[in-house]
């Protein structure tokens, strides 16, 4: 029977991959588990994926080079259990003849939802009326502020953006979006350059692809341009953003608040020195934790390990050509 390693540790196992999903895996392969509560090492990596066919990752469990050399020959594909593959050096894997997939984002709605609660939570404080009730004490009434007929500004049009945009729409905001590579069509969206969307919106929410050219791609520039009193919401990946700009744009005054899903803290969460300011609202990396977004993705490492043993390369693999393990395991077994 064939076998497959998960790199989640039991309490990631639970949030981030689910029963249903498990079960479904177990379904179709001997499925080996980490049982260190911290995450698998190295070390306990290398011990675990001896005699396995595929590793299905959790985003903490790193794929350098080094390690993907010493994988054991038995493994033939690394499946991601999300979309960002960056703890995979792929073409290392590539030069193993080891396949790695993706997963297609299913966080759409959870996402856009989170970043919705951001606004509200930046323009009515509601958090914090609640932490002061808690603590027994009386909060001041204060003038909270509209998303209608306030102006959003999307950076990136992937899938989140396009689902975030009705929504946007039907709270009355006016929308406005840059993206270089895609030609924007919807009805109601205003698509310009990213200069012109910081200079008009209210709201400005980040949502571009984390990559090299990326990088600090908010910086203390950038924050300048925006409008006097804007709201700034970031709900991709940290290093898009020079925190200390930031954080600079939030002690002058010149944003009202900031929102963070995400940063440059351990397992991409927000910078500590960042998410204790009192303008910023802060969650742990949670836009798209939600069972049925994980379930999405998890269920797609299923769908994937039972197309590699029915001699399919699965949607979502990046290296197809270069799986020659998997290739030759298969011409063994024909």
């Amino acid at each position: 029977m064939p076998r497959v390693l998960l790199t989640h540790s039991p309490a990631q196992l639970q949030g981030y991959y689910g029963q249903r999903a498990l079960n479904a895996l177990q379904q179709a392969a001997e499925v080996r588990l980490c049982q260190d509560a911290e995450g698998v090492s190295v070390d306990a990596l290398i011990s675990l994926a001896q005699g396995c066919d595929y590793v299905v990752s959790y985003r903490q469990t790193a794929f350098p080079k080094e390690t993907l050399d010493m994988l054991p020959l038995s493994v033939k594909a690394v499946l991601r259990c999300a979309v960002d593959i960056r703890n995979i050096d792929v073409q290392a894997a590539s030069d193993c003849g080891i396949l790695v997939s993706q997963a297609s984002p299913g966080f759409m709605a959870s996402v856009a939802e989170w970043v919705v609660s951001a606004m509200l939570e930046m323009n009515r404080g509601l958090g914090a009326s609640t932490a002061a009730y808690h603590k027994g004490m009386q909060p001041p009434a204060v003038m909270g502020r509209e998303l209608r007929g306030s102006t959003l500004g999307l950076i990136g049009y992937g899938r989140i953006s396009q689902y975030l945009c009705p929504l946007a729409q039907a709270f009355g905001m006016r929308v406005m979006v840059t993206d270089p590579w895609l030609k924007i069509e919807a009805t109601g969206i205003v698509q310009t350059d990213l200069d012109t969307l910081l200079s008009k919106a209210d709201h400005v929410v980040c949502l571009a692809v984390a990559n090299e050219e990326t990088e600090n791609l908010l910086s203390a520039a950038q924050f300048q341009r925006m409008k006097a009193g804007a709201c700034f919401t970031n709900a991709s990946r940290g290093n898009l953003v020079d925190e200390a700009a930031l954080l600079q744009a939030l002690e002058s005054g010149h944003l009202t608040a900031a929102a963070l899903d995400v940063g440059r803290g351990p397992d991409q969460m927000p910078s500590l020195s960042l998410a204790h300011h009192p303008r910023v609202v802060a969650s742990p990396h949670i836009g798209g934790l939600t069972p049925a977004a994980i379930e999405h993705q998890s269920m797609e490492t299923v769908a994937q390990v039972k197309a590699l043993l029915q001699g399919q390369i699965p949607v979502g693999v990046v290296n197809a050509a270069h799986g020659t393990r998997w290739r030759n395991a298969l011409s063994l077994t024909a």
